[in-house]
């Protein structure tokens, strides 16, 4: 053997050691950084309790004579930043001038069950009474006709006056022994609009049908006035119906791993569903906010290993999500991270970064929204709240 085949042959060794190295630096380097951002400790933002002397807390201007939301210390203010076009909504230049919707709360035991928060401000309601039990057979002919009527219907029962209000169920109806008293909760609205004059008197008939072959007594609400507060509450849902969006693309063209990306979310608390979105959730299993691909291929379990993209978004349900101020705080200290560790920079859908200053202005437009719902009893993250912004 040569000299020269000696000279490549120890070059070429050198070359490969060196190499290994570098990688090797390279990886521990990167769980270092990683394991710096995350031992990070931050607030529960659903189980601790509030602290009233923190610096962000408010007084809340009062517009109205109305007592105060026994529920409203289970909402902070939330935060917008630039989203699509499609999902921006106008927000009223005064908070005096959105429409009011005084809460009238079916009973006190559904004021204090998460179930049963049903009112006149988003339902509507009727009452079915009758001097004997109406028997669960011809109940569960009602719970037939549910989805008739193109908004959800919710039927409440109570046994005997004396004993709480419970949902009923096609599951429950079964065990029953009946109900002597009946409320029927269509919902006014939803995303998709709010209910039609058709559909509402659709639903009168049915129970005024009802409580006459079952001999007992229906309380109906006016049809006209009825749907013309389904049209106000579709509007004022139109003015709150927010999404907090915050994006991180790569620098210099460059590109994300999906694997890096799935690595870096399941490290930070994220679960990737079956929709193609990670999605960070509470205790109770409700989705506080999710990070999706901002290019329009999904996270797929099947495709994330080959994947990548030139940015991911961080999304926030506004009008979905309670406690939005500290959730909202806790999403951006993630992203913080996400574009820390992914070489990112954090931009709105212009691409134009976004400084500290900036997030703190779109924070205190969201506080303003919040007020609004707040002040027109409709509390973020709510039942009620769910049920409309779905």
């Amino acid at each position: 053997m040569s000299d020269l085949q000696i000279s490549l042959i120890i070059i070429g060794i050198i070359v490969i050691a060196g190499v290994v190295v570098f990688n090797w630096l390279q990886q521990l380097r990167y769980r270092r950084k990683v394991q710096a951002a995350f031992d990070h400790e931050h607030d529960d933002i659903l189980l601790d309790k509030q602290n009233t002397e923190d610096p962000f807390q408010r007084i809340e201007p009062k517009f109205n004579k109305a007592p105060p939301d026994p529920q409203s210390d289970m909402l902070e203010q939330q935060k917008e930043l630039p989203l699509n076009e499609s999902q921006k909504v106008s927000i009223p230049p005064a908070v005096h001038t959105a429409p009011s919707f005084h809460a009238n709360i079916v009973s006190s035991s559904a004021a204090t069950s998460p179930l049963l928060d049903y009112d006149s401000n988003t339902s509507y309601i009727v009452n079915i009474r009758s001097d004997s039990v109406i028997p669960n057979t011809h109940i569960a002919k009602l719970l037939q006709r549910k989805f008739d009527f193109g908004k959800p219907v919710y039927w409440l029962g109570q046994p005997d006056k004396d004993e709480p209000w419970e949902e009923i169920t096609n599951e429950s109806n079964v065990d029953s022994d009946g109900y002597g008293h009946i409320k029927g909760c269509l919902q006014l609205a939803d995303r998709a609009g709010p209910i039609s004059e058709v559909n509402l008197s659709k639903f009168r008939d049915l129970v005024l049908d009802f409580a006459s072959q079952t001999q007992a007594t229906a309380e109906c609400p006016d049809i006209v006035s009825t749907h013309e507060k389904a049209v106000a509450l579709d509007k004022f849902c139109a003015d709150v119906d927010v999404m907090i969006g915050i994006n991180i693309i790569s620098r210099d063209d460059g590109a994300f791993v999906g694997t890096k990306i799935r690595a870096l979310a399941e490290a930070s608390g994220f679960k990737l569903d079956s929709d193609g979105l990670f999605k960070y959730r509470d205790d109770s299993n409700n989705t506080l906010f999710t990070l999706s691909n901002y290019e329009s291929s999904p996270f797929l379990p099947d495709n994330i290993k080959s994947l990548t993209t030139h940015g991911v978004t961080f999304l926030l349900d506004v009008p979905r999500v309670a406690h939005g101020e500290r959730v909202f705080d806790q999403m951006t200290h993630l992203a913080k991270i996400f574009s820390n560790t992914l070489g990112g920079i954090m931009v709105d859908d212009n691409r134009v970064p976004l400084s500290d200053s900036g997030i703190q202005r779109s924070k205190q437009q969201l506080i303003e929204i919040q007020n609004v719902m707040k002040n027109n009893h409709i509390l973020a993250g709510s039942p009620s709240a769910l049920r409309l912004f779905v």
